[in-house]
């Protein structure tokens, strides 16, 4: 699975960076986050309950952050195991860029998906990947600033 996009959120740059960096906004924004504790500066471990289709599992995984150049970009990359539902692994390079007072979050993913889940099909997997992701950017956006705009 590819995903690219780009998100304006209304903060400075500055901002956005320490939101991503930061596990108590992180843990309110992404849907289904059950807990995150930074492991490292660059080390996170999560736990994540997420429904796809008829498969509801909770992932457990590490993400670690490199290629890190604050407060611009960085790479995350991890793996998550979700038992007999399956296995997601992946990751997304992200960038900010300053806009004015506002910030573009551009991201390019890419994930591989196994067990259970690989079965249900690109289709639901691409749109379920799609809500998940715009309910992340929706509620960050309100956590560092103001309502987020989905860029076309």
């Amino acid at each position: 699975m590819d995903m690219t996009g780009e998100e304006r959120i209304s903060a400075p740059r500055d901002a956005v960076w320490r939101g991503l960096n930061d596990p108590d906004i992180l843990k309110r924004c992404i849907p289904g986050c059950q807990s995150i504790e930074m492991k490292s500066p660059t080390e996170l471990s999560a736990v994540v309950k997420i429904k796809i289709g008829p498969v509801s599992a909770s992932f457990t995984g590490d993400v670690i952050l490199s290629n890190l150049n604050p407060p611009e970009s960085y790479t995350i990359s991890g793996e998550g195991k979700g038992g007999i539902a399956g296995f997601a692994k992946g990751g997304a390079d992200v960038t900010l860029v300053d806009d004015g007072a506002e910030t573009l979050l551009r991201y390019d993913v890419k994930a591989q998906i196994g067990g259970k889940l690989a079965q249900l099909g690109s289709r639901l997997i691409d749109s379920t990947a799609k809500k998940l992701a715009q309910q992340f950017f929706t509620d960050f956006s309100a956590a560092v600033g103001g309502p987020a705009e989905a860029v076309s």
